[in-house]
């Protein structure tokens, strides 16, 4: 039997998307896991649902960084650690891979492929543009040694947005963060037609997580965007604007430019004209609601 791996996952009125979650890590290979819920004051079903998969479910906020940290700090037990949203959905054979992985010792954490979902044109922008983002500065990491999580203190609970940044940053003062890269598995029927009904088809992909963001809506999006914003400067003070990593996060060069070109990934842009300009316009209107963010 392998090393203990506990799963957080952090909800709010999720009931439409929590059973699909815990399904998707009720389908993993890998054994044992720990499945730990940690909800911020549901008026909906998605503690009930929750306890149907697993007795570990608490009623904790204010914000997900406080959830995740209560998660993997006060209740896992586990030699690694996996932070999830409830709308997220896992290959059956991402734990295994990422455990081997780890088990390598050549990194400290994981960033793990996403997939945004969804099927209308803006949704098939968002899946196209995270695609870029795996492995760079704009990733963040999502599985670890819990040791690890612990001895850099967890999130930093005063931010809500860039805590995942913030995390990177601590983790590589331990060392190096990997990319997974694996080949996938045949999903259970059943996440296999949800995830089909939602846009992707997942025999197409490797070990990933799918986001299962819903429907592209821009006006949710940019308030996302901009509550999310609310907490950069903060972060930009703890690190220090001229940080190399700080530098390119807040970079408009490379935000716009650098970082669809790097590692050779500039064909894609070429090869999908029609989805890089959607993705543009929307890197656009999100630059502009960081300019015009209130400055603290």
């Amino acid at each position: 039997m392998g090393a203990l791996v506990s799963v957080v996952i952090t909800t709010k009125n999720e009931a439409k998307n929590i059973e699909a979650c815990l399904k998707s890590l009720q389908a993993q290979t890998y054994q044992p896991l720990e499945i730990i819920v940690v909800d911020n004051g549901s008026t909906d079903e998605t503690q009930a649902l929750a306890r149907r998969y697993t007795s570990q479910v608490f009623d904790r906020g204010p914000e997900r960084s406080a959830q995740r940290n209560f998660g993997l700090l006060e209740q896992s037990k586990g030699e690694y650690g996996l932070f999830l949203d409830a709308d997220m959905v896992l290959s059956p054979n991402l734990i295994a891979e990422a455990v081997k992985e780890m088990e390598k010792g050549s990194c400290v954490a994981l960033h793990l492929p996403e997939i945004v979902l969804g099927k209308n044109y803006w949704s098939q922008v968002r899946r196209f543009e995270r695609g870029f983002y795996d492995g760079t500065v704009i990733d963040g990491a999502r599985f670890f040694k819990r040791q690890d999580f612990a001895r850099i203190g967890g999130f930093d609970e005063s931010f809500s947005g860039p805590e995942d940044w913030d995390l990177d940053k601590k983790f590589k003062q331990l060392g190096p963060i990997g990319l997974l890269q694996a080949p996938g598995s045949a999903c259970p029927p059943e996440l296999d037609q949800l995830l089909k009904d939602a846009g992707v088809d997942p025999g197409r992909y490797g070990a990933v997580v799918f986001h299962n963001e819903a429907e592209f809506d821009l006006k949710r999006y940019l308030s996302k965007k901009g509550y999310y914003i609310e907490s950069f400067d903060r972060y930009i003070a703890k690190w220090g604007a001229q940080d190399p990593e700080v530098r390119l996060q807040f970079s408009a060069f490379y935000r716009f430019f650098g970082v669809f070109l790097e590692r050779g990934k500039g064909w894609r842009l070429l090869a999908h004209p029609v989805l890089a300009a959607g993705m543009y316009a929307l890197r656009f209107l999100v630059g502009l609601r960081f300019l015009l963010r209130p400055r603290s």
